[in-house]
């Protein structure tokens, strides 16, 4: 950790978060000597980052939040987590679309935000299976909003998921029929033992069919993913072509996924 005292809020509290989860967790008095801020700013900061439900605070410290690997959150849930970095990972992965592009976009609170972004993105075939995505693009063609050319959305049909995500054999079956060059992939969890995972069983299966239909797959998953593992893994790190993340990831968790993804790009910095 750093002992700069220039920490923005959000840059201090993700290099805690990351601490939390490397060492199991964390004491106050550690924090104010590596951070050199003082004991009350600490306590702010686990204070915020325990109302976001990302760690737990005990006498004395933190330590890490364990859920069930089964336990999945709802849209609404996990749309208040992390907002910005998702914004800025969605203008990011935006960059990466260009038009005429037959996309692919999972259910995901990122790939949401990443939805809002393609609206000026001409000729766009997008092919999802998530019910909040498929309302962006609907709901800015009744509004009168996409200026250049509107997308054609295909919505996959499915059981709907607490993520609002369309999964299961009907959902599969649409997907394999069709092919993509470019998915985007929100996750729940990412890690090099685990490799992508969900706590959703027919989401990991309809995640796999998307995997297979596209030409190339980037996931979009802020740093907190990094870590988190799923009832059920789906996928390999070797079987992304890139990750869109924010800053929070550390250094050396960038250089652990630079060795199983062949591009990283950190919103707001330069591509890796």
């Amino acid at each position: 950790m750093t002992d700069n005292q220039n920490l923005l809020a959000e840059q201090r509290r993700a290099l805690i978060l990351d601490e939390v989860r490397r060492r199991g967790g964390v004491r106050v008095n550690e924090l104010t000597r590596r951070l050199s801020v003082s004991d009350m700013t600490i306590r702010r900061d686990l204070d915020a980052l325990a109302r976001q439900g990302v760690l737990s605070k005990v006498h004395g410290g933190a330590v890490p939040v364990v859920e069930a690997s089964t336990h999945e959150p709802g849209f609404e849930a996990k749309s208040v987590l992390e907002p910005s970095a998702k914004d800025e990972i969605a203008r990011a992965a935006a960059a990466l679309v260009t038009p005429g592009t037959a996309l692919a976009l999972s259910g995901g609170t990122t790939t949401y935000a990443l939805a809002r972004h393609l609206l000026d993105v001409p000729d766009l075939t997008v092919v999802t299976n998530s019910v909040r995505v498929a309302d962006v693009f609907h709901e800015a063609v009744r509004a009168g909003e996409v200026r250049r050319g509107a997308a054609t959305v295909v919505l996959t049909g499915g059981v709907r998921t607490p993520s609002d995500a369309l999964v299961g054999p009907v959902a599969d079956r649409a997907i394999r029929s069709l092919h993509f060059d470019l998915l985007f992939l929100g996750v729940h969890g990412v890690s090099v033992e685990a490799g992508l995972s969900t706590p959703n069983l027919a989401e990991a299966e309809t995640n796999t069919c998307l995997m297979r239909s596209a030409r190339r797959v980037v996931v979009v998953a802020d740093h907190t993913k990094w870590g988190t593992v799923g009832l059920s893994s789906f996928a390999s790190l070797d079987e992304v072509d890139t990750w869109v993340t924010d800053g929070g990831l550390s250094g050396g968790t960038r250089a652990e996924v630079a060795e199983h993804v062949p591009g990283l790009v950190v919103a707001g910095e330069e591509r890796a």
